[in-house]
C-alpha cells in the first residue's frame, strides 16, 4: 500500500532531518575541537579525540542520510542505500591514488538534493521489485541518486561559493548594514526547519558576517528564554541558549508576531558584533551561544587577553539578557502582543 505524502511534508521531511543530521555530525567537533587543539601540547589524547569528531564530520552525509530516512518511515533497505547515495552525492569522497579520501563534510546543499532524490526513488520503487527489491534497490538507488548528484556537485558548489563570495564581497563594503543583517537571517533560520549551521557551512560564511550571525541567534536564544521564564521550567530555559532555540519552532509559526522582537534584538546584536568586528568561521557560523562555539570561534580572531574575554562576556551574555528582558517589556508587559504562554514548552 502506497502512503501519500504531500509536498510539505516531504520538503520538511527533509529539512528536518538534514538540521538533525547536522547537530549530530558537527556538534562534537565544534565543542572540543579548539579546546582539543589548545591542550594537545599536554595532553596527547586531545589528537585522537580530535581525529574521531573530524571523522564524525565526514560522515555527515551518511548521517543525514539516515536522519531523513527516518522522518520518512523507510525500511532498513531503503535507509542504507539513501545513506550511501548520499556519501556519493555530497562530494565528501575526494579521489585518491586508486582510493577515496575523506575530506571535509562534502557540499550540504547537494547532499540535501542527492537525498531528496534518493527518498523519492526508494519511495517510487517500492516493494515494486519483490524478492529482488534487496538486490536491485539499493543499486538503483544509489547509481541513479548518486549518479545524479555527482554531475550536478560542480554547479551547486560554484552556486554556493558565488553566493559567499558576494556576502564576503558586500559584508567588506557594508559591514555595518550586512552585520546587521546577518543577525536578523540567521535567528530566524535557527528557529525554522531549514539548519542555520548547514547555510553557513555551505555558502563558507566566515569574518564578521559569522560573527553577526552568532550574535544574532545568540539574541534570539536569549530572548525566547526571558520570554517564557514564567511558564518553562529553568532547565528548559537554559536550553534555548545552551541547547538550541530551535526548541521553539512549533510556537514561532503558530505566533508568527515572535519573529519581530527576535529580528529587532537580532539586528541590534548583529550590528555591535559589526561595529567591534567579531569574527568566527564558517563551521562556527550557526551555533550561537550552543556549547559557548559562538564565543571561542570569536576569542580565536581577538587579541588574547582579559580584555578580549570581557568583551566576549558583555556581548554574547551581558548585551543580549539586557535586551531580552527591555524587549520583554515592551512586547509582553506594555503593549500585550504576546504572552508567556506563546513561548510554553510542554516537553515531557
Amino acid at each position: 500500500m502506497e502512503v501519500k505524502i504531500s509536498g510539505k511534508e516531504y520538503t520538511m521531511n527533509i529539512l528536518n532531518g538534514i538540521s538533525l543530521g547536522v547537530v549530530v555530525a558537527l556538534i562534537p567537533s565544534a565543542l572540543v575541537g579548539q579546546l582539543m587543539s589548545a591542550i594537545k601540547g599536554f595532553f596527547p589524547y586531545a589528537t585522537t579525540i580530535i581525529m574521531m569528531t573530524s571523522f564524525a564530520m565526514s560522515l555527515l552525509p551518511i548521517i543525514t542520510g539516515v536522519c531523513v530516512s527516518l522522518y520518512f518511515k523507510l525500511n532498513p533497505i531503503q535507509i542504507s542505500a539513501v545513506a550511501i547515495a548520499a556519501m556519493v552525492g555530497s562530494g565528501v569522497m575526494q579521489p585518491g591514488k586508486g582510493t577515496f579520501i575523506l575530506a571535509g563534510t562534502g557540499d550540504i546543499i547537494n547532499t540535501g538534493l542527492t537525498i531528496a532524490l534518493a527518498v523519492w526513488i526508494a519511495l517510487l520503487i517500492g516493494d515494486r521489485l519483490k524478492n529482488f527489491t534487496m538486490l536491485l534497490l539499493p543499486l538503483l538507488v544509489i547509481v541513479i541518486a548518486g549518479g545524479i548528484g555527482m554531475l550536478i556537485l560542480p554547479y551547486v558548489k560554484m552556486i554556493a561559493t558565488t553566493i559567499g563570495l558576494i556576502i564576503s564581497n558586500i559584508t567588506s563594503l557594508q559591514p555595518l548594514l550586512m552585520g546587521t543583517l546577518m543577525g536578523i537571517c540567521f535567528a530566524v533560520l535557527i528557529v525554522s526547519p531549514i539548519s542555520s549551521v548547514g547555510i553557513a557551512t555551505a555558502i563558507g560564511l566566515a569574518g564578521i558576517g559569522s560573527g553577526s550571525a552568532n550574535l544574532g541567534i545568540t539574541a534570539g536564544s536569549f530572548m525566547l528564554a526571558v520570554y517564557g521564564s514564567s511558564v518553562n521550567p529553568i532547565g528548559t530555559s537554559f536550553a534555548h541558549f545552551i541547547g538550541s532555540p530551535k526548541i521553539q519552532m512549533g510556537n514561532m509559526l503558530k505566533k508568527p508576531l515572535l519573529f519581530l522582537p527576535v529580528c529587532i534584538n537580532a539586528g541590534i546584536m548583529g550590528l555591535i558584533g559589526a561595529i567591534l568586528h567579531i569574527g568566527g568561521n564558517s563551521m562556527s557560523a550557526g551555533f550561537g551561544f550552543s556549547g559557548l562555539i559562538g564565543p571561542m570561534a570569536a576569542y580565536a580572531g581577538m587579541d588574547k587577553g582579559i580584555m578580549s574575554v570581557i568583551i566576549l562576556v558583555i556581548i554574547f551574555v551581558i548585551l543580549p539578557v539586557l535586551l531580552a528582558y527591555v524587549s520583554r517589556h515592551i512586547f509582553i508587559n506594555k503593549l500585550g502582543w504576546i504572552k508567556p504562554e506563546d513561548v510554553l514548552l510542554d516537553i515531557k
